[in-house]
């Protein structure tokens, strides 16, 4: 049976964990009716046998009637194997189900991921992210198996209680009041195990946040002596979720026992009730064969009412989590102008961006919301920045978070009143904006593939342009030093490489992508001095003409820039050339002296003597000590990334 699924999951109803968890249901109306009625008739079927026999007895073997035996045998043998098929279609149907809604939940997350975008690492930590990938989404499919036998147990329900009333009203009635008293007595635990589910959910993806951060900042930690403090922190909250854990199945346990145990004695009454009534003569030897086969089938949809509360109790924990997840909004200025995952190759809100295929800074449109035909004036009045096209400008703060929030409103990462020209930003379509203005973080993501691969994208570049990319970033070393050079393997993240290896990398991509408008988030952090000069001298040239901007407090950086612009708590406090103020503003020269000489001076162009033509020394590229580097890759000085930064995929 087919369904919607792979022409999409659909709009998720998140406004409860009850609606999400009915609309994994009525987003496969027919699969899950088809379900139903398998489960159904299953579960009735079970209730025919006991019957059959009781028959077989009283009318074929107690009379000693043996065509009439063998006929009602027949029968019996006839509803077997008719309800074996049935066992297997309606497992097999359920397993669709569940298998429907586990995939159609991944895909209505991914999607609202790749919607958040940037967005995402501001409001969610990884450890939710990966505790709903991989937990809950099962736990919620497995809710959806009451559709189909928990159906059906109810209609066994009122199967058996009419067939007892043909035998004794008084059986019927302890049945009929037997198993709602059961449902009451598993009730209690139910509501516990909820908030015990729900606690210790909520540590669980707590736990899978701090792991992730310590195993992504562990070579750091190390070298800062800070690695026993964070994995004895990290042992004391394994301890209380394993604590947790003990109590959750302290009440799954006694939910599991009661849902088996209860059906037992509850049979076990029913037919010693039943037996007394035979031996006194009130029903005969059939009917007492059939209420006992009655009350044993019964065991089944009771034991499934009671499995199926538990599925729902743990299920609605689950969907709580999921909906919390889908009711997170992107920034405004990243959900408007597109949709996430769509096929333009430029996803709404994913934080990639996309350079045309010719280099020409894309398309522009006519209309009055449409990006500017020409180079224009980027503008960012909450600071005051100004971006003059075909220049390198230079962004220089003490909090190196104030400089980032700049590009992030000018590359439309963050709800702002930026323009470009005279539109405003958000007024302008996304995929225009990510066409021509590329965001290049100092921690965007290093996907797996060759090297060539890497910086590449999706586009197939030329040796010659590789080259060109490679030389600029000075990552000639990098290529030199792997086995194949450019066709050598490249782990996810870069997790092979060293954190100066994997920056220029990045910029060797960026670099490739070659935007009209590249905003480069401190691109020479994780380097030492010497290559950082080069790279600063080669970027400058090799972006003549373009316009870019970078945010950095090193002065070998910032004495290339055209244009520096001093930021103040967010705000510009003057604007200038490296030297000019240097000369007049005494703040500018505090923040940018932990990368000058001892005495004060510049000393960005004091190398010339160990240093070739284009400013790169000697002894070839290198990296700032691992013990100065903090967790993103940045530096203690100033240079650090802040933290959350959106994932940004030159390639995409």
């Amino acid at each position: 049976m087919r369904t919607g699924t792979a022409r999409g999951p659909g709009i998720p109803d998140h406004r409860s964990a009850g609606r999400y968890v009915w609309w994994l249901v009525v987003s496969q109306r027919g699969r899950v009716a088809a379900g139903a009625t398998y489960g159904s008739l299953w579960m009735v079927g079970l209730m025919l046998p006991p019957y059959v026999l009781s028959r077989a007895i009283d009318e074929g073997l107690v009379p000693g009637r043996t065509p009439v035996l063998l006929g009602w045998v027949a029968v019996l043998f006839a509803v077997g194997v008719a309800n074996a098929w049935l066992a297997v279609m309606r497992h097999r149907t359920m397993t669709r189900i569940r298998m429907d809604a586990t995939f159609r939940t991944v895909r209505v997350i991914v999607a609202h991921t790749l919607r958040l975008g940037a967005a995402l690492p501001h409001k969610v930590t990884a450890g939710e992210v990966v505790t709903i990938g991989i937990g809950d989404v099962a736990v919620i499919s497995q809710t959806l198996t009451m559709t189909g036998p928990g159906v059906g147990g109810v209609l066994a329900y009122g199967v058996v209680a009419v067939l007892l009333l043909t035998v004794s009203p008084l059986l019927a009635g302890v049945v009929l009041l037997g198993v709602p008293l059961l449902a009451l007595l598993v009730g209690p635990l139910l509501g516990r195990l909820q908030g015990a589910e729900a606690r210790y959910r909520e540590r669980q993806s707590g736990l899978a946040a701090r792991l992730t951060d310590l195993v992504g900042g562990l070579r750091v930690l190390n070298g800062l002596g800070g690695k026993d403090v964070f994995a004895d922190r990290h042992r004391r909250e394994a301890r209380e979720l394993r604590d947790e854990g003990y109590r959750v199945g302290a009440v799954t346990s006694w939910v599991q026992a009661l849902g088996v145990g209860l059906p037992t004695l509850f049979l076990a009454a029913v037919t010693w009730l039943a037996a007394r009534m035979a031996a006194q003569g009130a029903i005969t030897v059939g009917e007492l064969v059939a209420v006992y086969g009655y009350a044993a089938a019964l065991v089944v949809p009771v034991s499934f009412f009671i499995e199926g509360g538990y599925d729902l109790t743990r299920g609605l924990v689950a969907a709580r989590r999921v909906v919390r997840f889908l009711r997170l909004e992107p920034h405004t200025a990243e959900g408007s102008g597109g949709t996430a995952g769509d096929d333009s190759g430029s996803t709404a809100g994913n934080g990639a961006v996309s350079a045309p295929a010719d280099g020409s800074g894309g398309t522009a449109g006519n209309g009055a919301g449409d990006a500017p035909e020409a180079a224009s004036v980027l503008r960012d009045p909450a600071s005051g920045v100004e971006v003059v096209p075909g220049l390198l400008t230079a962004l220089a703060a003490a909090r190196p978070g104030e400089s980032a929030a700049v590009v992030d409103r000018l590359g439309r990462f963050a709800d702002s009143a930026a323009t470009w020209g005279s539109v405003r930003l958000d007024e302008i379509p996304l995929p225009q904006v990510r066409d021509r203005i590329l965001v290049a973080d100092n921690e965007a993501d290093l996907f797996a593939g060759t090297l060539r691969d890497v910086v590449s994208g999706r586009r197939d570049r030329t040796e010659e342009a590789i080259g060109r990319a490679v030389r600029t970033a000075l990552a000639e070393d990098i290529v030199r030093g792997l086995p194949d050079g450019l066709d050598s393997a490249v782990e996810a993240q870069g997790r092979n490489l060293s954190g100066g290896q994997r920056q220029r990398l990045r910029l060797v991509r960026a670099l490739l992508a070659d935007p009209e408008v590249l905003l480069a988030v401190e691109p020479t952090s994780a380097v030492d001095a010497h290559t950082e000069a080069g790279i600063a001298a080669r970027l400058h040239h090799a972006r003549a003409g373009r316009t870019t901007v970078a945010t950095s407090t090193s002065p070998l950086l910032l004495d290339r820039a055209d244009r520096v612009y001093f930021l103040v708590d967010g705000r510009t406090a003057a604007v200038g050339s490296h030297r000019q103020l240097l000369a007049e503003q005494p703040g500018y020269r505090r923040l940018v002296a932990r990368g000058e000489g001892e005495d004060g001076t510049d000393d960005s162009r004091t190398h010339e003597d160990g240093v070739h033509e284009d400013g790169v020394h000697e002894d070839g590229a290198g990296e700032r000590s691992e013990d100065a580097t903090n967790t993103t890759g940045g530096t203690t000085g100033g240079a650090a990334p802040r933290p959350g930064t959106p994932v940004t995929k030159e390639d995409a």
